[in-house]
C-alpha cells in the first residue's frame, strides 16, 4: 500500500510538472531524476526537464509524446511505459492545490535524497564504491540539507533597515595578539573566511600558525589544528614552548612536576582548548575534516572557534580523486574552495598556508605570482599575506609581512610591516616602533600631505623590499 501511495505521488508530480507552469517553476530546479523509483517515470521527467531548460516552459503532452518517440536511446518497453505514464495524465480530473503539492513534493525530495544517501553509504561500507568512509558524513549532510529555497534575494530599498542593522552590528572576529595584524584586519579574522600565509620552505609558516593557535588558546578560544606535514607531538611541542614561554630545547630538561605545574596554571588561566589532529600527507580532505569536527562535538563536546590547517597544498580534494589527472591550478583551487566552504559551514575562520614558487623562494619581495602551483588560491582566499626574511632580518630576529590580498581592509595601508620572531620560544611579537618607521611609514606616508612627494618611499635598511 505504501509503495502504491509513493507511485501515486510521483505520477501527480509528473502530471503537474507538465500541466501546471506555476508548480513547475517552483519545484523543477530541486528535483533530480534519480528521485523517481520507476524507469518510465524517470524517463518522462528527464524529457520534461530537457524541454524546460530549452524553452523555459513545460512541454505540452503532445510535445512530450513526440520527443519520447524521437528518443532513439529508449527501448520499446521503456518507450511504451513512458507513453502510458503521459497518457495517464488525463485521468487526473481534479486540479491539485499548488501549495499542498509543493509541500508534499519537498517532503518527497527530502525522503528520496536521504534514502539514496543511505544506500550510497552502505555501498561505501561494503567497499562496493570508490568513495571513502570519510565522505559518508558529506553524503548525509547534502541529503539532509535538501529544501526548496524560497528566498529570492536582498531587496536594496525594501530591506534597508535590515541592512542598516548589519552595518551597525559589530562583526564577531578572532583577534591576533600582534598589533599590525589587528590593524590590517580591523580587529582580527572574521568567521566564514579562508586566510592564507605564504612563505618559502623553512621561513616560518607552521611557526606562525602555531603562534596564533597558542595566542588564541590563551584568549580562551577553542582551536583545532590539523597537521599533514609535522607530527602531532611536534606541533604540541611548539605550542608548549610558546604558551609556557620556555625555549623549546629546554622542554626535555624540565622535570615532570614542573611541567605539570605549568600546564595546571595554564588550565586555570584559560577556558580554551586545543586539539591537534595529524593526517598523512595528501591523504585527507574536507570530508575527513568534517567527520573529525562531528566526532569532536559528539565525543569531546568541542566546537572550534578557529581552525588551522598545515598546510593547504598537501590536502586532498573531495571533488577531485587522486589520479584523476587534474592540473595543479584546478586541484589547488578546488581544495581552497572546499576549505572556504567548510569555514562557512561551521561559521569559523580557517587559517592555512602555501609555499612560494622557486622564483619566490629566498626573494626579498614576494607577490601573488609567487604562489606555488595555483593562482586559483589567491582568487578564493579572503586574506593573504607573505612572510619574508633575509640574512639581515634573521640577525635582527625580525620578519617582514607583506599584504597580498585583503577583503577586510585597504591592502595598501600598512602594506608592509615588521614583526619580531623568537624561534627558540616559537613566538612572534610586536617590534618597537623604530623598527617599523622606515618600512611602515614608507607605505602610510602616501596618506600624509606633510611628507614631500619626492621623499616618499625612501628607505635605507629595507631598501631591498620593493613597494
Amino acid at each position: 500500500m505504501e509503495n502504491q501511495t509513493t507511485v501515486r505521488l510521483e505520477q501527480t508530480i509528473l502530471k503537474n510538472l507538465v500541466l501546471n507552469e506555476t508548480f513547475s517553476r517552483k519545484v523543477l530546479p530541486y528535483i533530480k531524476s534519480e528521485y523517481f523509483t520507476e524507469v518510465d517515470e524517470r524517463t518522462v521527467f528527464e524529457e520534461v526537464q530537457d524541454y524546460f531548460l530549452k524553452f523555459s516552459k513545460p512541454p505540452t503532452t503532445e510535445a512530450l509524446l513526440i520527443n519520447l518517440d524521437s528518443n532513439e536511446e529508449l527501448s520499446d518497453n521503456i518507450l511504451g511505459s513512458a507513453k502510458s505514464v503521459v497518457g495517464g495524465f488525463g485521468s487526473f480530473l481534479e486540479e491539485t492545490p499548488v501549495e499542498w503539492l509543493t509541500t508534499e513534493t519537498e517532503k518527497w525530495c527530502q525522503d528520496r535524497a536521504i534514502y539514496l544517501a543511505l544506500m550510497d553509504s552502505i555501498e561505501v561500507v561494503d567497499k562496493k564504491s570508490q568513495r571513502s568512509t570519510g565522505e559518508i558524513p558529506e553524503l548525509l549532510k547534502d541529503a539532509l540539507s535538501v529544501t526548496f529555497d524560497a528566498n529570492v534575494g536582498h531587496n536594496v530599498l525594501e530591506d534597508a533597515e535590515k541592512r542598516f542593522e548589519f552595518y551597525t552590528t559589530e562583526e564577531e572576529k578572532i583577534p591576533f595578539d600582534l598589533e599590525y595584524f589587528n590593524k590590517i584586519t580591523k580587529g582580527g579574522l572574521p568567521n566564514k573566511t579562508l586566510n592564507i600565509c605564504l612563505a618559502g620552505t623553512g621561513v616560518g609558516k607552521s611557526l606562525f600558525m602555531c603562534h596564533c593557535a597558542s595566542a588564541h588558546l590563551l584568549m580562551g578560544k577553542n582551536v583545532l589544528y590539523i597537521t599533514m606535514e609535522m607530527a602531532e607531538e611536534r606541533i604540541a611541542e611548539r605550542i608548549d614552548a610558546n604558551i609556557m614561554n620556555v625555549p623549546i630545547k629546554e622542554l626535555p630538561d624540565m622535570s615532570k612536576s614542573m611541567y605539570g605545574k605549568k600546564i595546571d596554571k595554564l588550565k586555570d588561566k584559560t577556558k580554551g582548548r586545543v586539539f591537534i589532529k595529524e593526517y598523512p600527507t595528501a591523504a585527507a580532505h574536507v570530508g575527513h575534516f568534517r567527520h573529525l569536527l562531528q566526532e569532536l562535538e559528539l565525543k569531546k563536546d568541542f566546537k572550534p572557534d578557529v581552525i588551522y590547517i598545515d598546510y593547504l597544498n598537501i590536502c586532498g580534494s573531495l571533488r577531485i580523486r587522486p589520479g584523476a589527472g587534474a592540473n595543479s591550478y584546478t586541484l589547488v583551487k578546488s581544495i581552497a574552495e572546499e576549505l572556504r566552504g567548510l569555514a562557512v559551514e561551521y561559521d569559523v575562520p580557517i587559517m592555512s598556508a602555501t609555499q612560494t614558487t622557486r622564483s619566490g623562494f629566498g626573494s626579498t619581495d614576494v607577490g601573488l605570482e609567487d604562489t606555488s602551483e595555483s593562482f586559483g588560491l589567491p582568487a578564493t582566499a579572503d586574506f593573504m599575506f607573505a612572510l619574508i626574511t633575509s640574512e639581515e632580518l634573521e640577525e635582527l630576529d625580525q620578519m617582514v609581512v607583506k599584504q597580498l590580498k585583503n577583503r577586510y581592509n585597504d591592502p595598501t595601508v600598512f602594506k608592509r610591516f615588521v614583526i619580531g620572531v623568537d624561534r627558540s620560544r616559537m613566538k612572534f611579537y610586536d617590534c618597537e616602533q623604530e623598527a617599523q618607521e622606515e618600512l611602515v611609514d614608507s607605505v602610510t606616508e602616501a596618506y600624509d600631505d606633510s611628507v614631500p612627494v619626492a621623499d616618499r618611499g625612501r628607505s635605507s635598511k629595507f631598501a631591498d623590499f620593493k613597494m
